[in-house]
């Protein structure tokens, strides 16, 4: 299982490849727009495991979740 970034107008010009991808090798895609991760797309069978993991492997993926969200200033994209 990998992690990949991706524009969101890659994943509207391909989206069933990467639906596929996703499926058949549990590939999760951090959607961006403007170099801004907006989305997440994992599969039905990662989403399930996440959610049967113990309470310290979600809070694990809160974090990386709250690392990659980005925090907006007057209108544009900042990390902290």
């Amino acid at each position: 299982m990998g992690t990949k970034r991706i524009a969101s107008t890659e994943v509207q010009n391909n989206f069933g490849r990467i639906l596929d991808d996703v499926v058949q090798n549990s590939t999760r895609y951090i959607i961006q727009r403007r170099n801004a991760p907006q989305a997440i797309l994992l599969s039905m069978a990662d989403l399930e495991s996440i959610l049967a993991a113990p309470e310290y492997d979600r809070q694990e993926l809160g974090k990386v979740i709250r690392e990659l969200s980005p925090t907006y200033s007057f209108g544009a994209s900042v990390k902290e």
